[in-house]
């Protein structure tokens, strides 16, 4: 990890410089003035998510999911565990495959939950299926 990082923030999109040592401490967005890293998952949009993938430093551990799904919802709380144990070195991400369906295909997600972890721009890890947020922690984890 370098000294300073980039990072998107989630509600404007502004890409913000943060020492790599204070990535813990709560850092806000320089323009807006919201959380960067919050120790919860973040739902994003597709753009969000671009940026995001192009120009933060962080590993992304998205969870692609919709509402009608059972085990979506199943895992929601222990995706919720997995971001306060993995916070700050992994941002966790939601995208509902609903409002994204473009961006779910672009991805090849044919069954949800399917977590898959991006890092440096690109696809590193995928799984499928609701997991224990031990589970999560310990493969996101393994993968970094």
């Amino acid at each position: 990890m370098s000294d300073t990082l980039h990072i998107v923030c989630p509600q404007c999109g502004a890409v913000n410089r943060v020492p790599a040592a204070k990535a813990g401490q709560d850092p806000v967005c320089g323009k807006c003035r919201t959380p960067l890293l919050a120790p919860r998952p973040q739902e994003v949009d597709g753009q969000t998510f671009a940026k995001m993938l192009a120009q933060d430093d962080l590993p992304l551990l998205v969870d692609f999911w919709a509402s009608w799904c059972g085990p979506c919802k199943t895992m929601a709380p222990a995706f919720a565990q997995a971001a306060q144990a993995l916070h700050p070195r992994v941002r966790l991400l939601k995208i509902n495959t609903e409002q994204e369906q473009a961006l779910a295909a672009n991805y090849g997600i044919r069954s949800i939950p399917t977590m898959v972890l991006f890092a440096g721009g690109g696809e590193k890890a995928r799984v499928s299926g609701a997991m224990p947020a031990e589970s999560i922690v310990q493969w996101a984890r393994s993968q970094t």
